[in-house]
């Protein structure tokens, strides 16, 4: 693995361990919590430990779903930070590690699939490639 593509794997996983821990610590000790604890896990907590173990895996395909976990996390702490100016900076923190997760992940995916040969190449080398072989078949 290249240099960057560890580094970009190191910030993932530690956005995404700072998001989970910002979660559990928010909706279970700093909000006087309106909800019960089983309420908080399945809804705050659960969606981050899916892509836990292929994260930990340092899994490329893991890491570029775990974007549409992430953006859960963004749209909620945008929506607390408009409608609840109370909680506007715990909601901050929580944009934060959300964008710093999507960044790296984003990230890591695609080094680390280049690596891999899993790019799907450029459009115009694809279409080139196949007017040559519907070229090639007409004669």
């Amino acid at each position: 693995m290249k240099p960057a593509t560890r580094l970009l794997r190191y910030a993932s996983l530690g956005s995404y361990f700072a998001l989970l821990s910002w979660v559990v610590v928010w909706h279970s000790l700093l909000d006087q919590s309106r909800y019960s604890a089983v309420f908080v896990f399945v809804v705050y907590v659960a969606p981050l430990l899916l892509p836990l173990r292929g994260l930990l895996k340092g899994s490329a395909y893991t890491h570029a779903w775990a974007n549409f976990v992430t953006l859960i996390y963004l749209i909620h702490g945008i929506t607390i930070a408009y409608a609840e100016p109370a909680e506007r900076g715990l909601a901050l923190i929580e944009i934060v590690f959300a964008v710093l997760m999507f960044i790296s992940c984003s990230g890591f995916a695609r080094y680390r699939g280049r690596e891999l040969g899993l790019s799907p190449g450029k459009l115009k080398d694809a279409m080139a490639q196949e007017k040559q072989q519907f070229e090639g078949n007409r004669e």
